[in-house]
């Protein structure tokens, strides 16, 4: 069964926080002196350095030339981006503190996690989506390998090495990798790192042989020869990365899936905040020159609305269940 997200799929609408949507308009002004004069703090579940790290930086550099206040990245790492829903949950709800996540934190522990500490539907408020992603299966360039097929072959010599990293166990990098490897033939033992950060280290340095983590993780150290991607989830090749195949390619349609990245509040946001940063982060987004680093990061830029984002959401919630079955997880 595919792993596509279904773009036709329309859920029930719940707990938006849309109402009142002509105050806001009304109320630009006000929504934009109540984040006047302080800075904004912007949350990061992974450590510096890493995919999400980077693009957020990038945002918060150009969101802070175009709004003229302070914008800071605090990188909350731990526990699989846990830590910083934790942090922005207790945050003010003044919109002074926002948290810029993957679907590999916010859905993935949702459908993983018997009790994840939030109810993503309550207490994370969805500002506006930033673009879509893949996932890619990487090799250390020690291994001396080009593409899937000798990969397989190399496993098959290699038994005792026939495990990867992942960016975070759980996760559709975690599923991903492990059904990538019960479709050759090998299962693939996972190896949990805290972000694409330390896993990068060490496929580079060559004390893990293979791993599994975001486009946006790997694409320039891919580019610049310091790993090697072999495959990419995507529903076709990227337009910034075409010489990456996708696993429809390789044979595997059934492991297509592409998560997003997106910007949230804390629960009991004001809906002048919501339309003040959703109006703001658009607008950024899409800046030529920003669009063009979040591109060469690997994230396809798609900006939305609130309401948007929240229906890729609850689609994301059932393709990335139906994942996690197929990868034989129980939640935890």
């Amino acid at each position: 069964m595919t792993m596509a997200i279904d773009r036709t799929r329309r859920l029930g609408l719940q707990g938006l926080g849309l109402a009142g949507i002509s105050s806001c308009l009304l109320n630009g002004s006000a929504s934009a002196q109540t984040s006047a004069g302080s800075s904004l703090r912007i949350l990061v579940g992974f450590p510096p350095g890493g995919g999400t790290d980077v693009m957020a930086r990038y945002i918060a550099d150009k969101l802070r030339e175009r709004i003229g206040q302070p914008v800071l990245v605090e990188n909350r790492a731990g526990a699989s981006g846990a830590i910083a829903i934790d942090a922005l949950k207790k945050a003010p709800t003044d919109g002074s503190t926002l948290m810029y996540a993957t679907s590999a934190t916010t859905v993935a522990l949702t459908v993983t996690r018997k009790n994840p500490g939030f109810v993503l539907e309550k207490d994370l408020v969805p500002i506006g989506l930033t673009g879509l992603t893949s996932t890619v299966f990487v090799l250390s360039p020690k291994i001396g390998l080009s593409n899937l097929k000798e990969y397989a072959q190399w496993l098959r010599r290699n038994p005792d090495r026939a495990n990867f990293g992942t960016t975070a166990l759980g996760s559709n990098t975690h599923f991903f990798g492990s059904l990538l490897g019960k479709a050759l033939g090998t299962p693939l033992d996972p190896v949990g790192y805290k972000g694409a950060a330390p896993l990068l280290t060490d496929l580079m340095a060559g004390h893990v042989s293979a791993g599994c983590g975001g486009l946006t993780d790997f694409l320039t150290h891919h580019q610049a020869g310091k790993v090697k991607i072999i495959a990419v989830s995507a529903l076709r090749r990227p337009s910034f990365a075409p010489d990456i195949p996708t696993v429809t390619e390789l044979g595997y349609p059934d492991l297509t899936y592409e998560g997003f990245y997106g910007f949230y509040g804390p629960p009991g946001l004001s809906s002048a905040q919501l339309d003040y940063w959703s109006r703001e982060l658009r607008v950024t987004t899409e800046s030529a020159d920003l669009k063009q680093k979040l591109y060469n990061t690997g994230l396809d830029v798609q900006t939305s609305t609130p309401s948007e984002f929240v229906q890729r959401q609850q689609s994301l919630v059932l393709s990335f269940g139906e994942m996690m079955r197929q990868a034989g997880y129980r939640p935890e």
